[in-house]
C-alpha cells in the first residue's frame, strides 16, 4: 500500500472535522492502545459506553492514558531497539518508551480482562508500534496516542475477552466486520494500517497531528 492511500482528502480525514465553536486548546495527555490480532484475520474491539463524554457508543481497541507507574512496571522482555527508536520520534518524548507499551498492556487487562504475559509481565518485544496520533487542538479532550499491534496467540494465555465498565460487548471481529462498525475516524485509519501490515506490506508508522490549521501525516523512520 502506498502513501497515496493515506492522503488526507477532504472527504476522508483521520480525525472528525471541527465544530463551529472551537474550545481553547489544551495539552494532550499521553495514551496507548493495543490492537490484538488473532489468526492474522481477526481483531479484538469493544464498544464504549453510552455515558462516556469521549467517543460514546464508538467501537475501539482497548487503550487509555499512560499512568506514572507504567514506566516502572515489570516486563518479561523489553521493546526491540527499532520499536524503542520509533517511539522516540516525532518531537520531545518525556516518558521512557516502555511506559507506552506497558500502559497498553495494563489497559487491555482493565478494559478487556486479557492479560499479556505471566508473573514476569508482558513480553514487550512482541509488540509492534504501528501509529502515533495527536488529537486536534479544538477537542475538549486531547490525547497523544501510540498504537501497538500484537499477535494474540503469542502474547495471551487466554483470548476470551470480558466486558468491563468502559468497553462493552468486547469480542473478536474479522477485519471486514470491524470496518463496518461505528468507528472513530482515527480508529478506522489505524485499522487500514493494520490490514496493510497483515498483508505483508512494508509500511512505516504514520504520525498524525494538526499542524498549521490542517491535518498532517509523516512516516516515522529510524
Amino acid at each position: 500500500m502506498t502513501d497515496d492511500a493515506f492522503k488526507l482528502n477532504e472527504d476522508e480525514k483521520p480525525f472528525d472535522p471541527p465544530g463551529a465553536d472551537k474550545p481553547k486548546p489544551i495539552k494532550p495527555r499521553d495514551a496507548a492502545t493495543l490492537i490484538l490480532v488473532r489468526g492474522g484475520r481477526e481483531v479484538m474491539m469493544g464498544q464504549r459506553a453510552k455515558g462516556h463524554v469521549f467517543m460514546p457508543d464508538k467501537w475501539v481497541f482497548p487503550g487509555g492514558r499512560v499512568d506514572p507507574g507504567d514506566a516502572r512496571a515489570a516486563a518479561a522482555s523489553e521493546l526491540t531497539p527499532e520499536t524503542e527508536a520509533l517511539l522516540r520520534k516525532g518531537g520531545v518524548v518525556r516518558r521512557p518508551p516502555r511506559a507506552f507499551a506497558l500502559a497498553a498492556a495494563r489497559e487491555t487487562l482493565e478494559e478487556a480482562g486479557l492479560r499479556l504475559g505471566g508473573a514476569a509481565g508482558p513480553e514487550l518485544d512482541k509488540l509492534r508500534f504501528v501509529a502515533r496520533a495527536i488529537t486536534p487542538p479544538y477537542r475538549p479532550r486531547r490525547f497523544d496516542a501510540r498504537f501497538f499491534l500484537a499477535d494474540a496467540e503469542a502474547v495471551l494465555a487466554d483470548d476470551r475477552p470480558v466486558m468491563g465498565e468502559e468497553l462493552l460487548h468486547v469480542r473478536w471481529f474479522s477485519l471486514d466486520e470491524a470496518e463496518r462498525l461505528d468507528l472513530p475516524s482515527i480508529t478506522r485509519f489505524v485499522l487500514r494500517e493494520v490490514r496493510a501490515r497483515l498483508a505483508g506490506e512494508p509500511v512505516q508508522p504514520p504520525f498524525l497531528r494538526w499542524s498549521r490549521g490542517a491535518h498532517s501525516m509523516e512516516r516515522l523512520t529510524c
